[in-house]
C-alpha cells in the first residue's frame, strides 16, 4: 500500500512537471495550451485517485494514522 501511495505521489510530481515543461516550451498557441491542459488533467484526476485511496485504505485498516503523543 506504501509503495502504491509513493508511486501515485512521484507521478502527480512528474505530471506537474510535464505541465511546467510545456509551460515553459518555446511552442507557441493552441498546441501548447492543449499539453499543459492535458498534463494539469491527469494530475488532478491523479490526485483524486490518491485521495480516494487513502480513504479506502483506512476505512478497510490497510493504513493507520499515526499519531503524536
Amino acid at each position: 500500500m506504501q509503495i502504491l501511495i509513493v508511486v501515485l505521489l512521484l507521478s502527480i510530481v512528474g505530471s506537474l512537471g510535464h505541465a511546467l515543461s510545456s509551460m515553459a516550451s518555446g511552442a507557441q498557441g493552441l498546441e501548447r495550451s492543449q499539453r499543459m491542459a492535458q498534463a494539469l488533467t491527469v494530475r488532478i484526476s491523479l490526485s483524486v485517485a490518491l485521495f480516494a485511496l487513502l480513504i479506502v485504505g483506512f476505512h478497510f485498516g490497510w493504513i493507520q494514522p499515526r499519531g503524536t503523543h
